[in-house]
């Protein structure tokens, strides 16, 4: 009777009973507030120009050892006011892009000839392996003895320079390509000159771009060098006319701008691959 009882209960009932409280009580997680992540990168910078703008007030930093940030601004805003900053950097540019022209120019050739030719691999990889070691400095003595000391010197060491990041990179990516896939393009009737075109340079297309950053980055090295010797205009030599009299604040300038050179480059050369490779994308998605 009392099962029968608690069973004609009325369904009400059954549904005002309390729960019963099993387990913790459940806890709201906060969501916690993050930094992004870009102000999280400039944050560094931004205490460490603190402190340097704080050591130079207080006096703990010499103004001849190193300017303080406030002087190094003033300094690159009458630069930029008398027309002598962007003259200087016109030649730099025009010496850097000349150079890196030739030496991509030469770097490309000779690796689709090492590459792209057993004959060519014998005759060509050694002496390039051969000069890829010698130190771009050592040939400054030569360059002048055969060009004197205009601006063919300061080119031709852009150009050296630049050239061997481009052959190693470009012959790594030639002979990186799948051998398969090339057996199977010449099963389809594919001729030798549509072979390279279709196959071989879009397969190795991503090592010459890799090749092209570092050229660029070796590029704005060897231009610091090359300016200070024997120049009379460019970045170089703004700074080495500013270490006679003592001006750090101009110095820290042409650092500044050769550091925004090559940051500028790099993000050129990132625009390019991502929209020349933009095929490697679409792939990675419809898998």
């Amino acid at each position: 009777m009392k099962i029968q009882s608690e069973s004609l209960a009325p369904p009400s009932a059954a549904r005002t009973r309390a729960p019963v409280a099993t387990g913790a009580p459940r806890r709201r997680h906060r969501r916690r507030f993050r930094v992004p992540a870009g102000i999280q990168r400039l944050a560094g910078p931004l205490l460490l120009l603190l402190a340097w703008q704080a050591g130079s007030s207080l006096g703990a930093i010499d103004p001849q050892t190193l300017a303080s940030p406030s002087a190094v601004i003033s300094a690159s805003w009458a630069l930029i006011e008398s027309g002598e900053l962007p003259k200087h950097l016109w030649v730099s540019l025009g010496r850097a892009m000349l150079g890196l022209a030739i030496g991509v120019a030469v770097g490309t050739v000779a690796a689709l000839v090492s590459g792209l030719s057993r004959i060519g691999e014998n005759m060509v990889d050694g002496p390039m392996q051969m000069f890829r070691t010698m130190p771009v400095t050592a040939t400054i003595p030569l360059l002048i003895v055969w060009f004197g000391i205009g601006e063919t010197p300061k080119i031709a060491m852009v150009a050296i320079a630049t050239t061997f990041p481009i052959y190693l990179n470009l012959l790594g990516g030639i002979r990186a390509v799948d051998r398969r896939l090339v057996e199977a393009m010449q099963t389809f009737g594919l001729g030798q000159a549509a072979l390279i075109r279709h196959v071989v340079l879009p397969s190795a297309l991503p090592s010459f771009l890799v090749g092209l950053r570092y050229s660029l980055g070796i590029a704005w090295v060897v231009l610091v060098i090359s300016e200070q010797i024997n120049a009379t205009s460019g970045i170089g030599y703004l700074m080495i006319d500013a270490q006679q009299y003592f001006r750090t604040d101009v110095i820290v300038v042409g650092l500044i701008v050769y550091s925004l050179l090559g940051l500028a480059s790099d993000v050129i050369v990132r625009v390019i691959e991502r929209r020349a490779l933009d095929w490697r994308a679409s792939l990675g998605t419809d898998r």
